[in-house]
């Protein structure tokens, strides 16, 4: 399994108990969805590796507690310590209407309802206090705020989402 084939789920944090089970912090709205894992796969040096799950709980609302197989010591546990946890794309579940993951939106073609085609979207810059649709035209990038108000319609089946943004933002990135 590629890490491009697989969502980011959450970080390994802490050792939970002497027998090998570990903390980790999800990284979801939803951490009830999974609670019943039978397996996920963590990033141990440039690889995932595949680790099967005996039992896990929530702990104390996004914490997973997780008792791995072959995880038993608390040597064990402390090798797995920051290590990142992912799942295949396959089983995020499927979102409906404005909602999106950031993924799934590469390459659909953003319009703007004042001032038409912006672009195609290249990607999501997540880093910043504000995420930020990436969009290319004709070579320029453009960053458009990935802001509720702004996105009227994520239009699955023709790859395409429609904005209003303020006036005058798009035209900052382009040469008059």
């Amino acid at each position: 399994m590629k890490k491009e084939d697989c969502f980011y789920l959450g970080k390994i944090v802490s050792k939970f108990s002497f027998k090998g089970e570990l903390l980790i912090k999800l990284d979801t709205d939803e951490p009830e969805l999974y609670t019943e894992m039978e397996s996920v796969f963590i990033g141990y040096g440039k690889n995932l590796v595949p680790f099967f799950i005996e039992r896990s709980s929530l702990h104390k609302s996004n914490l997973l507690r997780v008792k791995f197989e072959d995880v038993s010591t608390e040597e064990d546990a402390e090798d797995l310590l920051k290590a990142d946890i992912y799942l295949p794309l396959t089983l995020l579940p499927p979102l409906e209407g404005n909602r999106f993951y950031f993924h799934e939106i590469i390459g659909f073609t953003m319009t703007d309802t004042n001032y038409g085609e912006v672009g195609v979207i290249t990607g999501v810059n997540d880093s910043t206090a504000q995420a930020l649709f990436e969009v290319e035209k004709n070579g320029v990038q453009i960053l458009i705020p990935m802001n509720d108000e702004f996105i009227h319609q994520v239009d699955r089946p023709n790859q395409s989402i429609t904005v209003t943004t303020p006036e005058g933002l798009i035209e900052l990135y382009l040469p008059s």
